[in-house]
């Protein structure tokens, strides 16, 4: 497993976007906006619907379960010619997250089922301080676009 801020060798970085932000439900709406904009200046306004609910629901999950007051969380996304990959980084290394089916009348706990239905490949590496839960979003290739 690579670390979670590398993409492999073999993976040139075509676009890449780094921003931290402080832990508030709006700062949710903000990720979304803005991970949605970003996928369309990149050429894929295709995957911005995708793009800004999976951004939007780790966001959310690093808010609610990976937060600690006073400390931000991160979102980084990068473009390479294979995928589209989507990382958030948060300070509550110990609490990882799991795949679970939420009963019929919870009114939270499917973030993750979404993540894992629109991405190809989603996980958690650890960090020196914290973790970073990401989700990949696969491109298609030359031969897959004819």
């Amino acid at each position: 497993m690579t670390a979670a801020h590398e993409v492999p060798a073999s993976e040139p970085v075509l676009q890449e976007d780094c921003l931290s932000y402080t832990p508030t439900a709006r700062s949710v709406s903000l990720v979304r906006r803005r991970a949605a904009r970003l996928v369309g200046e990149w050429g894929l306004p295709e995957l911005a619907g995708d793009t800004a609910l999976v951004v939007s629901e780790l966001a959310t999950n690093a808010l609610l379960h990976g937060g600690l007051r006073d400390r931000l969380f991160q979102v980084r996304i990068v473009l390479t010619c294979r995928a589209l990959r989507i990382e958030v980084s948060d300070a509550r290394g110990e609490r990882l997250p799991t795949l679970r089916m939420a009963a019929d009348d919870e009114k939270f706990g499917r973030g993750l089922l979404i993540v894992a239905q629109l991405s190809d490949r989603w996980g958690v590496e650890p960090r020196t301080v914290g973790k970073t839960v990401f989700a990949e979003i696969g491109l298609p290739g030359p031969a897959e676009v004819l």
